[in-house]
């Protein structure tokens, strides 16, 4: 597997994991068309209904994908960091996209033309057969989180949130206020500031002014439900070079 750039180091597109891992022949065609780009906290990159017209991939920011009703109320179906890429159905077939994509947390990631990448993608080749594996570990969190939001409690849809972040994360902080994460889940807000307070009060996170800092994530792990293992088991299995450590 290649080494990693640290979110120290200069900007680059193989801080993206998915990009690291790509052959040399297809990082000569597609890396220099890569853009590196802003992505402050609550930017969406697109909304329910948008024709999408770029791919991003991640670096050192996290991006929610989630679903609005009518009535305003939203839920995150799936998280994306430096192990991703988000617009996935820019490849497989769809022109627009039922739901938003809003930055959680800020940093940076690279946007390239969606016709650039479908053009690399029909080649069928190596970019192909890695993104192919990535939507259906995708696929897989989607539904965990469905099976999640509906038969656990919110502690342990909190950590599970927190887990995931942290995978995507150089730091052992978020920033994030209890209102976002309660619209993350799909959640009443009261509802995460006790779970927020039973972890603190756990010694296993601190909570103050829209920071979370994770203090025991041995901690976390032990009092999470099993949708987080199933998701991240299926992402190394599907993506090993992508996702070890």
């Amino acid at each position: 597997m290649p080494t990693m750039p640290g979110p120290t180091d200069a900007p680059t597109p193989r801080q993206s994991h998915l990009l690291a891992v790509l052959p040399e022949a297809e990082s000569k065609r597609l890396l220099p068309h890569m853009e590196l780009v802003s992505l402050p906290l609550g930017k969406a990159l697109y909304e329910s209904g948008d024709q999408l017209n770029h791919v991003y991939f991640p670096t050192t920011a996290i991006v929610s994908l989630l679903y609005e009703l009518e009535n305003g109320s939203s839920a995150e179906i799936a998280v994306v960091g430096n192990e991703g890429i988000v617009g996935i159905a820019l490849f497989m077939g769809g022109d627009t996209v039922p739901n938003r994509a809003v930055v959680q947390s800020a940093g940076h990631g690279y946007r390239l033309q969606g016709r650039l990448l479908q053009q690399e993608f029909n080649r069928a080749g190596a970019l192909q057969h890695l993104l192919l594996r990535y939507t259906l570990a995708m696929l897989t969190q989607m539904a965990q989180t469905a099976v999640c939001n509906r038969h656990h409690t919110v502690d342990q849809q909190l950590c599970r949130w927190l887990l995931l972040s942290l995978d995507r994360l150089p730091t052992m902080e978020l920033n994030m206020t209890q209102e976002l994460i309660a619209n993350m889940l799909g959640v009443r807000r009261e509802g995460v500031t006790e779970a927020a307070g039973k972890l603190q009060k756990a010694g296993l996170i601190h909570h103050d002014r829209g920071r979370i800092t994770v203090l025991d994530r041995p901690g976390l792990e032990k009092r999470v439900c099993e949708c987080y293992e199933v998701v991240r088991k299926e992402f190394r299995r599907l993506l090993p070079d992508v996702t070890a450590t």
